[in-house]
């Protein structure tokens, strides 16, 4: 009720400086760093989101009156609607990011929407950089023609056109374990309850990681693993220099929830450097080549036993960290180890 009129507001205010600024700045910074113009790339990004924001929340509104004023929003018409127009709108979005910061996304063999025909899937992916679940959810919807339902953080909430346009689709907005209010529910659960939902269009999205790569955090599941007994996979992890172990607990519930769904997983390579604020400065303007490879697991070959299942899991995420390593060979095996 506060951020999202806020945000428009705000929109239309700077539409007339933003553009004055971008003229100014970019005369300046063109003249003082040739060829990179970070500062311009950098302001113009961050208008043009503006503008993408508050077009969300405008269209949004709109969709909410026609719905009868949220009195149909979440039947299966107007689900169809708000899918739609967010495929619409990430396309806007990764064609300005193509433009600005030079950036190419190639997908290898991860064709969700003719592999597993007719199925829901799960799809699992490493978590690394900025915006991969942006780009995830753009694939899903506009190049592989799936629905998806999607497990993020809390956090994003704070950005009004993701809470509003994601708390109307079938989304779980999961609080970290260390903020997290007692008794209520973990990242489990809130899968196992989304995966549930799944049909033959749809593909529910999760990150087993939870968070990007750090030595600390790694580390720490390393020692997890060893404190539960299980050293086999505790070994397993710390061959592992591209990503984390994974949790196990979610993909395991949304296969208890959906026993007839494919699992499809996928690596990425291209955004691993580009963690802090620092980095995606100096990377600009990036000139990235962002590389997707997907594998399709059939229902029938997934086991079923819940400890098998864990040691299937750790398995194809160190293949997707083999993969990683020979894709991106100046990756974070220089940071972690």
């Amino acid at each position: 009720m506060l951020l999202a009129p806020l945000l428009v507001a705000v929109a239309l205010v700077w539409l007339p400086v933003g553009a004055v600024l971008v003229v100014l700045v970019g005369g300046v910074i063109t003249w003082l760093l040739p060829g990179k113009l970070r500062v311009t790339r950098i302001l113009w990004m961050a208008t043009f989101y503006l503008f993408w924001d508050a077009v969300v929340i405008i269209v949004a509104f709109a969709l909410w009156v026609a719905s009868g004023f949220g009195w149909a929003i979440h039947r299966p018409r107007f689900q169809r609607a708000h899918y739609v127009f967010a495929g619409r709108m990430l396309q806007v979005l990764f064609w300005q990011i193509r433009w600005t910061l030079r950036l190419t996304i190639d997908v290898q063999d991860a064709d969700v929407g003719a592999v597993l025909t007719g199925r829901p899937i799960i799809v699992a992916s490493r978590h690394a950089g900025p915006g991969d679940s942006f780009i995830l959810v753009h694939a899903l919807l506009n190049w592989f023609d799936r629905e998806p339902l999607i497990v993020l953080k809390d956090t994003l909430q704070w950005d009004p056109a993701i809470d509003i346009l994601l708390n109307r689709l079938p989304t779980q907005f999961v609080t970290p374990h260390s903020a997290r209010r007692t008794g209520a529910p973990g990242l489990a659960s809130a899968v196992g309850d989304l995966a549930e939902l799944l049909d033959d269009r749809s593909a529910l999205l999760i990150f087993p990681e939870g968070g990007n790569v750090t030595p600390r955090r790694r580390t720490a599941r390393i020692e997890a693993l060893r404190a539960r007994g299980r050293d086999d996979l505790a070994l397993q992890a710390e061959q592992m220099v591209n990503v984390m172990a994974p949790h196990a607990g979610g993909l395991l519930s949304a296969l208890e929830a959906a026993p007839d769904a494919g699992v499809v997983f996928v690596a990425h390579t291209g955004l691993d450097r580009l963690v802090t604020t620092r980095d995606i400065w100096r990377e600009l303007p990036m000139d990235k080549r962002i590389i997707m490879k997907g594998w399709s697991v059939d229902p029938a070959d997934v086991p079923r036993d819940r400890a098998a299942q864990e040691d299937w899991l750790f398995a194809s995420w160190l293949r997707t960290d083999q993969w990683i390593a020979a894709n991106d060979p100046v990756g974070l095996s220089s940071d972690v180890g």
